[in-house]
């Protein structure tokens, strides 16, 4: 039985970047990596560094300046119609079918500041955004494997921020989204693949502001990243392969976001 190795890395633009994540590459080598907030159009996207490193099958979904979604793979890809979760038109989703599995590689709004959709569009645009994935993947074929990644920009447990009293009022852990999330989870029937590897009460982050001066120090961190798989794919997931690359957050020029791993048998 083979062994397919995905990665989701909110990258904070692949073209500032580039060198940073050809060398995670050809360290780890994951089949399958799944860039969100990428900033470039598709016809800027750096192709050339991954198709150096192997990586010659590419699904992009890109906008000026802004947002953005890639998946790279040394499989070949099938490119799938996305589901419609953005009223706005925004690059925020890419659909693939590799090995076997579908994949969504999505970047979910982050919100803005204040955690009330009336006076704030950007949280409202995030909250239509994810009813309309509880809708949509409560629809799905059951049948199909399918694996949900990406930066989900929604901390939903206790254990996924520093502190969970303090940021109860804080866009990415406020009630209204984790219950959101939670609803979507159970309709799409998919399972949480950190939680099923790291018990809840185990502290689990994949960002960290920018705005610390110490980031390892403060560890003031929120785990917004995400690998899920629905009841089809969930069997396949390997077990002791979930990693949260926490090293890639330091050194020159790093994202805020550190990539997560999972394997699956194909």
């Amino acid at each position: 039985m083979s062994d397919l190795s995905i990665v989701t890395w909110n990258i904070n633009s692949v073209r500032l970047r580039a060198p940073r994540v050809s060398a995670f590459l050809e360290q780890h080598k994951p089949d399958v990596l799944c860039l969100q907030e990428i900033k470039c159009r598709e016809g800027q996207f750096p192709t050339k560094v991954f198709e150096e490193l192997g990586y010659k099958h590419m699904h992009i979904a890109g906008q000026k300046g802004l947002h953005g979604v890639a998946t790279v793979s040394k499989l070949p890809i099938e490119q799938l119609e996305p589901p419609e979760f953005c009223n706005l038109g925004h690059a925020r989703i890419v659909a693939s079918r590799i090995a076997g599995f579908d994949i969504h590689n999505i970047y979910l709004p982050a919100g803005g500041d204040e955690a009330d959709p009336v006076i704030n569009e950007k949280f409202a645009h995030k909250l239509e955004f994810l009813d309309r994935m509880e809708r949509i993947y409560g629809e799905f074929d059951a049948n199909t494997p399918l694996i949900v990644v990406g930066d989900l920009n929604i901390a939903p447990h206790e254990n996924d921020v520093w502190s969970h009293k303090q940021l109860l009022k804080v866009v990415s852990h406020t009630p209204v989204e984790t219950d959101a999330m939670a609803r979507i989870i159970k309709a799409g029937s998919f399972t949480d693949l950190a939680r099923r590897e790291h018990g809840d009460d185990e502290k689990l982050y994949s960002w960290w502001s920018y705005r610390a001066k110490d980031w390892a120090a403060s560890n003031r961190g929120r785990r917004l990243d995400h690998i899920w798989a629905n009841a089809a794919a969930e069997p396949k997931a390997v077990g002791g392969t979930y990693r949260i690359h926490t090293d890639e957050r330091g050194g020159e020029k790093p994202s805020d976001h550190a990539p997560v791993e999972m394997h699956f048998n194909v």
